[in-house]
């Protein structure tokens, strides 16, 4: 019976997971809006100003003029979109899918299959159903040990799915998530695979926590007050209420997540962020609260669809393992 809700989970999230990654993409991109991004050596204005030496001579003494900020205008998901397609062309909505595949085979499998062993082992027996702080209390335990292992997956996915907006020369360019990881493990040490890990740890068990739960409650919601039966509208329904949840819940925690995994660490420089704490501050300080809710809705567009798919196949795929 383990092993059985491990299987299932993983084909379902995997399907998920590949199925909406261009919006997870376009989600990430929309997260790094407003980030002080890397640049190259930038080219200085000068202002001359003469002076007039004791020989007569004339020496011209330069002085740099301030550069004018320049504010880039926040844009929509679809112009995100366009602009990506535009620029780095229609495969780049696919940048980081073994990544994608690679972490929900980690994951997304090991907290599904671990919510399924505790749902069956706290449920009650009779009535068949757990109480909503059980179901709460499954999903931290299952996502926080997901998402562990599951961390270095989660590092190579964002790097790869932020590479195009670097300039040419300082991009990455991994051409695979075990390019990715093996690069960062020789590069910037194997302690970098679990950069942002408590970051990922604690929106992993808001994720499994509020999807999970919300979807499981949801449904019995349904079923109990009569409003559908058991089928295909009842899924569609509690899932996409549970994606909602999960979006509302972990936007905050997602952004964070994805500058400080993302961030470019130089030997012998100061990092961007020195933690996760450092990167929330100052990304409220210069950008505002709501920068917290930066791609929000592309996580909603997102996570609706994702959490659709998720539990509509998980439970066609039960039908088909019921008699395993």
């Amino acid at each position: 019976m383990g092993v059985k809700g491990f299987v299932e989970g993983g084909v379902a999230s995997i399907i998920a997971g590949c199925s909406t990654h261009p919006l997870d993409l376009i989600k990430v991109r929309m997260q790094l809006q407003g980030e002080s991004a890397p640049k190259p050596n930038p080219v200085q204005n000068l202002r001359p100003a003469l002076a007039f030496g004791q020989t007569g001579t004339t020496s011209i003494h330069v002085a740099p003029t301030p550069a004018t900020p320049v504010i880039q205008p926040r844009v929509g998901p679809i112009s995100v979109g366009v602009r990506l397609v535009q620029q780095e062309g229609v495969r780049a909505l696919f940048s980081g899918v073994s990544a994608t595949v690679l972490r929900q085979t980690l994951y997304s499998t090991t907290r599904m299959g671990l919510y399924d062993i505790l749902k069956n082992k706290w449920s009650d027996r009779e009535a068949g159903t757990m109480p909503l702080l059980r179901k709460i209390e499954a999903g931290l335990i299952a996502g926080g040990v997901g998402a562990a292992i599951g961390n270095p997956a989660d590092v190579a996915m964002v790097r790869m799915q932020a590479d195009g907006r670097l300039p040419a020369s300082q991009r990455r360019n991994y051409k695979s998530v075990v390019d990715a990881i093996t690069r960062m493990a020789k590069q910037e040490g194997v302690t970098s695979l679990w950069r942002g890990s408590s970051l990922t740890v604690n929106r992993a068990m808001l994720v499994t926590a509020s999807q999970l739960a919300s979807y499981d409650q949801f449904k019995e919601i349904i079923l109990e007050k009569g409003v559908m039966k058991d089928g295909l509208g009842t899924h569609v329904t509690a899932s996409f209420a549970a994606g909602f949840v999960a979006a509302v819940v972990t936007n905050p925690v997602d952004v964070i997540k994805t500058r400080v995994m993302n961030m470019r660490v130089e030997a012998g420089k100061e990092p961007p962020y020195a933690g996760a704490l450092d990167c929330a501050v100052k990304t409220v300080r210069a950008e505002g609260p709501m920068a917290l809710y930066k791609g929000f809705i592309p996580t909603i567009s997102r996570q609706g669809p994702f959490t659709v798919v998720l539990f509509v196949t998980l439970e066609q795929v039960r039908k088909l393992l019921k008699d395993f």
